[in-house]
């Protein structure tokens, strides 16, 4: 493709990249200062994504690649010990260990890495993709990903804070008389990262340490290629925070993605992907599922259920957390039925 070409395929005008929440809809775009065709586009959710971002385009200034960004900046959240969705600062299983999952997607050559339920290593991300860059495997977990992550000498860290594990004694405590793992989830969110590169090429990673207080084990869809993430070079890419059952069962960001590729606008695609999967699940919309995605014109946009929820964008341009439009049967009646 022609540079000329590349520029009236991506160049973002002035009305089309972000909103205050006020205008959001569901059929707009979302406008934002003016986007350079060649410049980097990264987007992530919530607001802790934006120091991520801008962490990543840092290593993109200074000439690193774009995997690299990726990596160094989901790196950021993970390494924060006041996060307690992300990184080994997370809530424990039940049993009172971090098990963290992670994966990485690079869309030349439609490569993919990821580590499930690894305890011990501050890292996920780097080590998902370490398995994308150096086996034939897609996936590895449990103590086939800890040997892996041993072997290549990666930074280790503690089964769990002093903090998290005073807390995970007082809710085991209180969870005598119950059966372990039921219940509602503990509150958690997700780091999913997508990037538009520079040369056009797409990439995405996603981390987490998962449902607080789950059974020792349990593989949400942070990992799940096609579920927290999904990346497409010749269309763009999808990533999910939320609760990880509801996304997996509906192979979530591959269908923003498949939506995209038939011509849906990246937000309008996040919310066709919710109406989809509340049309079909017995709790419509009380799922707490939330999308982010990006295409390969540089446009982007997130949705999620109820109110909604903030992810970050961050270009040359600008940084910004942003609020996404959120769907509940109230905004369109009838799960399955006539649309306002």
């Amino acid at each position: 493709m022609s540079r000329r070409r590349f520029l009236r395929n991506s160049t973002l005008s002035a009305g089309t990249v972000a909103a205050t929440s006020s205008s959001l809809g569901a059929a707009q775009v979302l406008p934002a200062p003016q986007v350079n065709a060649l410049a980097p586009v990264f987007v992530s959710t919530w607001p802790f994504g934006k120091p991520a971002n801008e962490a990543g385009l840092a290593v993109l200034t200074a000439g690193g690649l774009p995997l690299d960004a990726i990596e160094r900046g989901i790196g950021v959240t993970e390494s924060d010990p006041t996060n307690g969705s992300v990184g080994l600062g997370g809530i424990p299983n039940a049993d009172g260990v971090v098990q963290l999952d992670a994966c990485i997607m690079s869309g030349p050559g439609h490569q993919a890495g990821s580590v499930a339920a690894l305890e011990g290593y501050v890292h996920p991300i780097a080590i998902a993709r370490r398995v994308m860059e150096t086996t034939g495997h897609v996936m590895l977990v449990g103590d086939g990903a800890r040997k892996f992550a041993q072997q290549h000498g990666f930074e280790r860290g503690p089964a769990v804070s002093a903090k998290q594990k005073a807390a995970w004694k007082k809710w085991r405590t209180e969870q005598q008389h119950k059966a372990r793992g039921e219940g509602k989830p503990k509150n958690h969110d997700t780091i999913a990262m997508i990037l538009l590169a520079p040369d056009g090429n797409l990439y995405g990673g996603c981390s987490t340490s998962g449902w607080g207080y789950k059974l020792a084990g349990r593989v949400g869809d942070s990992p799940i290629i096609g579920s927290g993430l999904y990346v497409d070079n010749q269309v763009g890419a999808a990533g999910a925070t939320g609760i990880g059952e509801n996304v997996m069962r509906y192979c979530g960001s591959f269908l923003v993605v498949e939506l995209m590729r038939q011509g849906l606008h990246p937000q309008e695609a996040c919310l066709e992907t919710l109406r989809r999967i509340a049309a079909m699940d017995p709790k419509g919309f009380d799922l707490s599922i939330n999308f982010i995605a990006l295409d390969r014109r540089g446009r982007f946009g997130a949705a999620g259920t109820g109110q909604g929820f903030e992810y970050s964008v961050t270009t040359r341009e600008f940084s910004r957390v942003l609020q996404s439009p959120g769907l509940t049967s109230a905004d369109i009646g009838p799960v399955g039925g006539n649309r306002k």
